[in-house]
Order: C-alpha cells, then sequence, then structure tokens
C-alpha cells in the first residue's frame, strides 16, 4: 500500500520531504546542505513512482500484453527531478512548498547532475520515445548500460576542446534501484567444443570469463500517465576478488587489477576506439548489453508464460535503436540453441519474429564492422551462430540474384574478413526503418536497396519525434502557458491541435506576447553567456544558433565561414547596415576525431577576433558555449531567433534538434536535408529558409567534378578571401598553422576529392539566404508571423505520433488499462 501523502496539499508535502530528511539522511531541515535537501525532494517523488511502476507491472502481470524491450547504447535524459514533478502535475505545488521552507526551486534542480547515460541526438531520441511511451501507457522497458562516467565533461582552453571526466555519479542516482537478485553472468573468450550426442548438437564452452552483470532500474514516468516504465541499466561486476596473496606482497595494485580491468565494460560511455583496446573494449559493451538484456527477456518470460519459447515473439519485441546492440540477436539465437535445446531453424524463426531495427545513419563509418578475428576472439560461440546466419544468407542470395558475386558480398554479414553489423540486422529482423522520409528513400534505393527489392514489406519510414512536454512545457513554460491561454491544454498530449494556433499568426497582440516572451528567454541566455564566458551580448540581436555534434557533415565551418565574411564585409563597409547577430555553437567533437577539434578552436579563435574588435561596434558577437547538454539546451533552444540546420544533404539521417528549436519558434535556415524536408513541408517554404544542393545532386558530385570546386574558388572573390583567411589572415595571428588542414580539406579533400561537404559548392546560397533573413528579422510583422506558425505546424514532430506510428507499423502493444 502507497506511504500516504496528499499531494495537493503543501504541508504534506513539506512534511514528506522533512521525513526523508529524517529518516534518509539523519538530518534537520536547519542543517540539511541544500543537495540533501534535493535528494529528499527526488526520494518523496521516486516513492510515487516506484508505486506506480510496481502497479504497472501487476496489471502488465494479469494482462499478459505483448512488451518492447527498446535496446540502445544511450538514453539522453537530463535532469528527471523538475521532469518527474511536472509528469505528475505538481510543479506548482513543489515550487510554493520549497519557497515555503527559504529555497529557491531552480536552484534546487541545479544540483542533480545530468544522467551520463547519452551523448546526442540519438540517445536523446530514446529518452524522448520513453517519454511517450509511457505517456501513452504502452508497456516499455529501455535497456542500457550503467555508465559510470558520461561521454566527457567538455571544457575550453585557449580555444581548444579539453575532455575530463564526466563522474555523473559521485554522489550517487538517488533515482535508481538496484537489483542483484537477477543479476545476470556475460561470458567472453574461451573456446567451443561441438559434441553431438542422440542425434543433438551439444555446445561445450570452456576457458571462458564471466563477468556479472547486475541491473539497475530507473523509472520513467509520463505526462499525467497511470503507467511508469523504467530503463533497466546493467552494472559490469567482476567475479575476481582482490588477490590477498599479492595485496599481502605489497603489489597493493596489482591485487585488484584484474576486477578493475574486468569492470571497465561499465566504465565510460563509448570510449575512443582508435586503438585495438578501444576497438576491443566497445565490442565488450555492445556484447554485455546484449548479452544481459536477452538473458533477462527470456528469463522473465519464462516466469511468465512457461517454458514454451514459441509463443516469444507473441509476447516480446525487441528493438534495436541503431546498430549497437546488434549483438543481441545472435545472443537469443544461442540462448534458445544451446539452452533451451531447440533447432535452427525453429531459433531462427523465433528471433525473426522478435527483432526490429532502426537506422540512422547513412555514413559508411557509422555503419560497424567488426574485424573478424576480434569477434571470433572475444565471442567465439557468437561468431560460429554469426558465420551460419551468413552461410545461410548468401545461399539465399545466390537464388535470388544468381551469379552476382558483387551483389553477395555487399549483402553477406561476413565479408572481406568483417562482420558487418548492418547486414546482420537486415538478415534478421522483421521490421527496418529510417527515421525521415528522404533518409528512409536513400536506404530504400541505395545503401539497403537489394534487400529492400527481396522484401520491400520490412521496410518503413517514421519519421523522429520530441517530447513535447520536456521541450516546450517544462523547458518554455511561458510560451506553453501562452498556447493553453489561446487553445487550451490538450496539445500536450494531441499535438495534432498545435495547428489550432494558426490563426493567432495573424493577431498583433499574440504576436506581440510571443515575441515578449522571446525576449524574456534571450535576457536570461545573455546573463547566462555573460556570467560563463564574460562576453557581452545584445539580447535585442538576431541569436543565430548552431547547437549539435560536431560533425563534417554537419557543417559548422560553413556558419564560421560565414562569419569571417561577415566580419570582413563590416570592416570594408563601416557605414552599412547590418542587422546585429549573435552566433551561438554549443558542440562536442569525439575525442579522436582532430579535424572537428580544429573546427572547434577554429570557432573560438573567429571569437576572439569578433569580439575583441573594436571596429565593428559590437554588430556581432560569437560564443561557444562548452559542455552541451540537455539542461543547456533547455535554456539554449527556447532564446533562439535562428537554427542552424545546415548539415550536407543526404548525410543527417533526420534531426530532432530542427524540430526542437522549431516548436519554440525559431525559424530554420536549412539545406534540403533529413527533417529539414518535412518541416518545409508542414510549415510552407515561405516560413522556412532552404537553400544549397538537393541529396541527388550532392550525390552527382561524388569523385569528380574537382574543376567546379577551384573555379567557384577562382570566381568568387569573397569566399576566396575568407577561406585565405585561414592561412594567412587575421586569424594566423592567433595560431598559424592550425586551420592549413581545414584549408586543404576543403579545396582538395583527404582523397583526391575536393569539398567533401559541399561548403564551397552551397557557400554562396548559404550567404545569399542569410542576407534575406537580416533584413526579414527587421521586420517584425514579417519575422513573428513565421515564427507562430513554425510553432503552430510543429505537431507532427511530437515523439507521440511517432510512437503512434512504430506501434501501428511494427510494436503491436496494447495500452494498459
Amino acid at each position: 500500500m502507497e506511504v500516504h501523502i496528499n499531494w495537493n496539499d503543501e504541508s504534506s508535502l513539506k512534511a514528506a520531504i522533512i521525513n526523508k530528511l529524517h529518516c534518509e539522511f539523519g538530518t534537520n531541515l536547519e542543517e540539511a546542505a541544500a543537495e540533501l535537501i534535493y535528494k529528499a525532494c527526488a526520494l518523496v517523488v521516486r516513492d510515487k513512482l516506484l508505486f506506480k511502476m510496481a502497479e504497472a507491472n501487476k496489471r502488465d502481470k494479469q494482462d499478459k500484453n505483448k512488451k518492447l524491450y527498446y535496446l540502445s547504447m544511450e538514453f539522453l535524459l537530463g535532469r528527471s527531478l523538475a521532469n518527474n514533478i511536472l509528469n505528475l502535475m505538481k510543479t506548482q505545488t513543489f515550487q510554493n512548498v520549497m519557497r515555503e521552507l527559504g529555497i529557491n526551486p531552480d536552484q534546487l534542480i541545479e544540483y542533480e547532475p545530468d544522467a551520463g547515460l547519452g551523448n546526442g541526438g540519438l540517445g536523446r531520441l530514446a529518452a524522448c520515445f520513453m517519454d511517450s511511451l509511457t505517456t501513452m501507457e504502452l508497456p516499455a522497458v529501455g535497456c542500457c548500460i550503467r555508465y559510470e562516467y558520461g561521454l566527457f565533461k567538455q571544457l575550453i582552453h585557449n580555444g581548444d576542446q579539453v575532455e575530463v571526466p564526466d563522474w555523473w555519479l559521485e554522489s550517487g542516482n538517488v533515482w535508481e534501484i538496484r537489483r542483484p537478485e537477477e543479476k545476470v553472468e556475460v561470458k567472453f573468450g574461451g573456446t567451443v567444443e561441438n559434441i553431438w550426442m542422440d542425434g543433438k548438437l551439444k555446445v561445450n564452452y570452456h576457458d571462458y570469463k564471466t563477468i556479472e552483470a547486475i541491473p539497475y532500474d530507473f523509472p520513467i514516468s509520463g505526462f499525467d500517465a497511470k503507467r511508469v516504465n523504467y530503463l533497466r541499466l546493467w552494472q559490469a561486476q567482476s567475479t575476481e576478488r582482490m588477490n590477498m596473496e599479492v595485496f599481502n606482497r605489497g603489489e597493493h595494485v596489482n591485487a585488484v587489477v584484474e576486477r578493475e580491468k574486468d569492470e571497465l565494460i561499465s566504465k565510460v560511455l563509448y570510449p575512443e576506439d582508435k586503438s585495438q583496446e578501444g576497438k576491443l573494449l566497445r565490442l565488450k559493451q555492445e556484447y554485455f548489453l546484449s548479452s544481459a538484456t536477452v538473458q533477462w527477456i527470456v528469463n522473465d518470460y519464462k516466469k511468465k508464460y512457461g517454458s514454451n519459447l514459441f509463443h516469444l515473439p507473441d509476447k516480446v519485441t525487441i528493438h534495436i535503436n541503431d546498430i549497437h546492440p546488434a549483438l543481441a540477436i545472435p545472443e537469443l539465437m544461442r540462448i534458445l540453441m544451446d539452452e533451451e535445446g531447440l533447432g535452427w531453424d525453429d531459433a531462427r524463426n523465433i528471433v525473426n519474429r522478435t527483432f526490429a531495427y532502426t537506422n540512422h545513419t547513412v555514413m559508411s563509418e557509422a555503419l560497424e564492422k567488426w574485424p573478424v578475428y576480434l569477434v571470433q576472439s572475444l565471442l567465439p560461440r557468437i561468431y560460429a551462430i554469426i558465420r551460419e546466419i551468413n552461410f545461410r544468407v548468401t545461399e539465399r542470395l545466390s537464388k535470388i540474384f544468381p551469379g552476382d558475386r558483387n551483389k553477395h558480398e555487399y549483402m553477406a554479414v561476413i565479408s572481406h574478413q568483417q562482420v558487418n553489423m548492418a547486414n546482420l540486422c537486415l538478415a534478421a529482423c522483421f521490421a527496418v526503418n529510417g527515421v525521415s522520409a528522404l533518409h528512409t528513400r536513400i536506404l530504400v534505393e541505395d545503401i539497403f536497396a537489394d534487400y529492400a527489392k527481396a522484401s520491400p514489406e520490412r521496410f518503413h519510414s517514421i519519421t523522429n519525434g520530441i517530447s513535447f512536454r520536456r521541450w516546450i512545457h517544462q523547458a518554455n513554460p511561458a510560451l506553453s502557458n501562452l498556447i493553453s491561454s489561446r487553445i487550451g491544454s490538450d496539445w500536450l498530449k494531441q499535438p495534432a491541435q498545435l495547428t489550432r494556433l494558426k490563426p493567432y499568426a495573424d493577431d498583433e497582440e499574440f504576436r506581440w506576447l510571443f515575441a515578449e516572451i522571446k525576449q524574456n528567454n534571450k535576457n536570461k541566455l545573455a546573463s547566462y553567456i555573460k556570467e560563463r564566458n564574460g562576453i557581452d551580448v545584445d539580447p535585442r540581436s538576431l541569436f543565430d544558433v548552431q547547437a549539435k555534434r560536431l560533425h563534417e557533415y554537419k557543417r559548422q565551418v560553413l556558419n564560421a565561414l560565414h562569419i569571417i565574411y561577415l566580419y570582413s564585409y563590416i570592416l570594408e563597409n563601416p557605414d552599412a547596415p547590418v542587422t546585429p547577430r549573435t552566433f551561438i555553437f554549443a558542440a562536442k567533437a569525439a575525442p579522436g576525431y582532430a579535424r572537428a577539434k580544429q573546427i572547434i578552436k577554429l570557432i573560438n579563435i573567429i571569437a576572439q577576433l569578433v569580439n575583441n574588435d573594436q571596429r565593428i561596434h559590437n554588430k556581432l558577437k560569437v560564443v561557444f558555449l562548452e559542455n552541451y547538454n540537455v539542461s543547456l539546451a533547455e535554456m539554449l533552444i527556447p532564446a533562439a531567433d535562428l537554427s542552424e540546420q545546415i548539415s550536407t544533404a543526404g548525410k543527417e539521417a533526420s534531426g530532432t534538434g530542427n524540430m526542437k528549436f522549431m516548436l519554440n519558434g525559431a525559424l530554420t535556415i536549412g539545406s534540403l536535408d533529413g527533417a529539414n524536408i518535412e518541416i518545409a513541408e508542414q510549415v510552407g517554404e515561405d516560413n522556412i529558409y532552404l537553400f544549397g544542393l538537393r541529396a541527388e545532386e550532392v550525390e552527382q558530385r561524388y569523385g569528380y567534378q574537382s574543376e567546379e570546386v577551384q573555379q567557384i574558388y577562382t570566381s568568387d572573390i569573397a569566399l576566396h578571401q575568407v577561406l585565405d583567411e585561414l592561412i594567412c589572415g587575421s586569424l594566423t595571428d592567433y595560431d598559424p598553422e592550425g586551420f592549413r588542414d581545414i584549408y586543404q580539406s576543403l579545396l582538395f579533400g583527404d582523397y583526391g576529392m575536393p569539398d567533401p561537404y559541399m561548403v564551397i559548392r552551397d557557400f554562396r546560397a548559404y550567404v545569399e539566404m542569410q542576407k534575406k533573413i537580416s533584413r526579414e528579422f527587421t521586420k517584425p510583422d514579417i519575422w513573428w508571423r513565421k515564427a507562430v506558425l513554425n510553432t503552430a505546424s510543429a505537431g507532427f514532430f511530437s515523439s507521440d505520433r511517432t510512437i503512434q506510428t512504430y506501434n501501428e507499423k511494427i510494436w503491436h502493444l496494447e495500452a494498459s488499462k
């Protein structure tokens, strides 16, 4: 029975918080540090969530409905306290109680670290999906690793990115529940012996290394929902104990070294994989997550439904979110054959009806391929199963595409001494989907074309979405309240109703209120920039924001070159009218991605040059916000006037940042890429700033037309001057050689192909569109009408709609009653 707290009574809630301080921490309110008060509040909320989670699990057991297991290497949750309070519909009550206790509720939230379980769009999408699944009362579990350290905490020193540990678990995680009674064993290395006994194959596994997987459950609330779902997070625990003999010899470090090595598996999100050791650790992580999760799924199924596993696909769908958990496929085959005694055909039939796969990229480096020798040595039984899958796949391909050796190799699971993880998914999953219309078209017509021709019914297009509760109701409450004052609050769970806001784009008073909210958000961000970066920015200037992972195809360098262009223009034309702009960047580069780090350095050097030049009279400012995460995004996105979504056409699968900015009334300058195309369809091309080459035009330019780049370079004088600034202009005063590599890659390329991401080719179109933006920003009636229409047209991009589509096409889950 739930401990009684009257959630509508502030005195009852206050008493519960004080009781937690007494019973959990042995302290009084007057003596408690602010961090303990945060934890006490979180524990009160957690109690409510765990009660609802237990009730949901009880209903699921009674209903015996299908459950979704969503496997992802990352879930970028952000902070949980404010989100959970909002989902319980008690934000105002909690704020009142905090103020009564003499505590600033906004400051209290700061004591919670962002959960270090994710990095970028993939993890944030997974978090939004869990929010929507729970809000829609659908039974689901998100499965991931309990990383002790996040990717890294980014600092900027002298313009350079510096990585320091993101120890997000330093003070513990108040939300999670440890479940040691449900631990499983994951086996690595060793040798496999196949023995035929009584006409059946028996597999003996010798000399392997065992790592224990300890589960932690992290409750996930939904907006005004009865259900609470959860993440199951696996922590690696060594079976080795401290070696006392070695310890007593005085070799204290050596006494625990094996244990520490074993537990590296759950130490850090995405360890750098340039080295052989890094590759091995990544592969260990992927199998550890896959094996622990699948073992638990089978054990849980057998507890509920008995030992007949032929009905597993009727009760379980395992969804692979991008390629990393693909080893779950052969792991389920292993369990069904080696532990449950099924034959190959029966096991394969169950697997083929259980797994679905979402592809998130067309970038070749992100379509994982593992060297055969690495998989074979680390996972000998799994490799044997993959090899058999490959044999049967190639046998089938030889019948579908007879005599086409190249096609067989391209579609094989094992080819050229590499295990192709995407092809493993394509060979085994009953459903495959892309995450935008363009992305799916590229998959079906190019990347996975032959698989799509062989079984077109398996392929689906499901455009990504975002949680409106997190990304406007929590992050931008003033705008959320303004919307609800006009169309009611049903849009928070029925996002299509946002279209009812469209008539207000022509309402002068509404536009003024909309603009005033944006200005207040900009004022808040300007104060943050002053405090953190020491830069004074004009909150009335156009806030031009590009916030996303740093990668060449995302073209932060195109944005940077445009700043150099504007800076030079102002110096040459000091009396020309210029719309003041504040360029704001936020991005992390992978630790081993040297050129991405050079681009961060370039942006920061441009900032030093521009921000300290009195000749431009503060018409331009450049800011790089370090350590971009969910909490920073919740402040940054509502303050943006312009959203930079300028990836090379055909390279961005979808994007979700573009949707968050749109929802909060930022206008988009975008390439014809990913979900930008669908944003244009929803809002109308007059209300988005599209530029540049289309995906098919980009594809036509790969591999040749180097003369085109040289011709543009020599004929476009402004571009010529901007590029030369990288090697012989004012920037070299700060770093004489730092940007030559960027210059060389643009003009000459790394492998003889210049301008691989179409920066030079799209530069002039980008600049001209930016001129139009500058003109229209100075015309409030035009600008704010477009801004309101963007918000009003964002309903399609709710993750609720995305989840509904997944459920209709792939999962077929039933909402709990």
